[in-house]
């Protein structure tokens, strides 16, 4: 029985692994089919890569031979068009050296022109200030020979003037008898009479009755203010003394005229006193001397002041008045403006001397300008030459690659310069 049961279980084991493998084959095999279809459609797939890798070997082999054939056509080609330039390139370097000769002798011509207008220009107004320079030392030279041979002329004429003055004076005297007024303003007038005789310029080397006011508020107006190099000015005020003296004139008796004497002399130191008083020496506004000048218009009547009261004099200088006289007046008037004149010859002499500085100061900056241009122009010479040269020298100058833009095809609308067009180099 147990046999039985056996049997029966191997039976049917063997059934069940029957099925089981029948099931398993059954998919193993469809597996394989599917495997071997695909694997013969990879093959196709590789097949016709086969086929295109053959057609593209044909088609590079082809390629290659007309590459092979254009390759050495370029090669010759190329050989020939460098023989070709080494040729061109000798020949350009001829033409541009001497081309290069040319622009530099054109622009050295036109340099040296430039140069010499602009030196005629500089040097032209050098000339002229040089030639005033000499004028004016001559003319320093000539007016100073004048008036030392003038001198004499002028002393002869000075005597002959005073006693025209003395003249004119003692017949003026003589018609302004009594009239203070009237003597006052005659005296004025000779004062300027003499100062216009003088050779002093009015309003520039003297001033006719400027007015002043003092620290006290008083307004004080000497007759005439006399200025001297130095920054120093006199004042001169006239006093006219004449009632007295016309009288002691015409006196005719010693009584009388010893009488009339004293009245005379009265008046002098009356006026003296009257001046000191005035204190025209404390006008801070003018830097004046030490005295003031009192002007007698009638020279007989000074005179005979100082003959008959020696002490007179004295009298007023104490009083730092110093008595003048027409004849006195006029000579120390002559000195100032001989000392004007020399003040004037001395500024001259110093513009002289400062033009001349100036123009030797200009003269040497040019010199030094024409130094620097020289430098200037070596430097742009050179400059020149340099930038000739990376134009059209050395492989790949500019000129040859602008050629080679234009070989290209690149349009423009102008052309290189024909005395360009062969410089370029390799």
């Amino acid at each position: 029985m147990e046999v039985l049961y056996l049997v029966i279980g191997l039976i049917a084991g063997g059934v069940i692994v029957y099925l089981v493998m029948r099931s398993w084959l059954a998919g193993r095999q469809q597996y394989m089919k599917e495997k071997v279809r695909g694997l013969e459609a990879e093959i196709l797939a590789r097949d016709r890569q086969v086929r295109d890798r053959e057609e593209e070997m044909i088609r590079l082999t082809r390629d290659l031979a007309v590459a092979t054939t254009d390759h050495k056509n370029l090669k010759e080609k190329l050989e020939e068009q460098k023989a070709e330039i080494s040729n061109l390139q000798d020949r350009f370097r001829i033409e541009f050296k001497n081309l290069a000769n040319e622009i530099l002798e054109e622009k050295s011509r036109k340099f040296t022109e430039q140069n010499r207008s602009n030196l005629d220009q500089l040097l032209k107004p050098l000339g002229e200030k040089i030639r005033d320079f000499e004028k004016k030392v001559g003319d320093a030279y000539d007016k100073e020979a004048q008036q030392r041979f003038s001198l004499k002329e002028e002393v002869k004429r000075l005597a002959e003037l005073n006693k025209k003055i003395a003249e004119d004076a003692e017949n003026l005297t003589r018609a302004l008898k009594g009239d203070s007024k009237s003597q006052g303003n005659w005296g004025e007038m000779i004062l300027e009479s003499i100062l216009e005789k003088s050779g002093l310029v009015k309003d520039r080397e003297y001033i006719v009755q400027p007015s002043f006011q003092g620290d006290d508020g008083r307004r004080m107006q000497p007759d005439v203010v006399v200025s001297y190099p130095g920054n120093r000015s006199v004042i001169i005020d006239a006093k006219v003394s004449l009632t007295a003296y016309e009288r002691l004139v015409d006196a005719d008796s010693p009584k009388l005229r010893e009488r009339y004497l004293k009245e005379h002399l009265t008046s002098i130191r009356n006026h003296v006193t009257e001046l000191s008083n005035k204190d025209y020496l404390d006008i801070y506004q003018v830097q004046s001397l030490d005295f003031i000048m009192m002007f007698l218009p009638v020279e007989p009547a000074y005179l005979l002041a100082i003959r008959e009261d020696p002490e007179i004099w004295n009298f007023a200088y104490d009083r730092r008045i110093l008595l003048i006289s027409p004849t006195n007046l006029l000579a120390a008037l002559k000195m100032i403006a001989s000392l004007w004149r020399q003040e004037y010859q001395n500024k001259n002499a110093l513009e002289i001397a400062r033009q001349s500085g100036d123009l030797l100061d200009k003269f040497y900056a040019l010199l030094s300008d024409l130094n620097d241009l020289g430098n200037r122009l070596k430097l742009t010479q050179k400059s020149y030459d340099d930038a000739i040269s990376k134009l059209s020298e050395g492989k790949g100058n500019l000129i040859r690659r602008a050629q080679r833009i234009e070989e290209l095809g690149a349009k423009t609308k102008k052309k290189l310069p024909d005395n360009f067009e062969s410089r370029a180099g390799d």
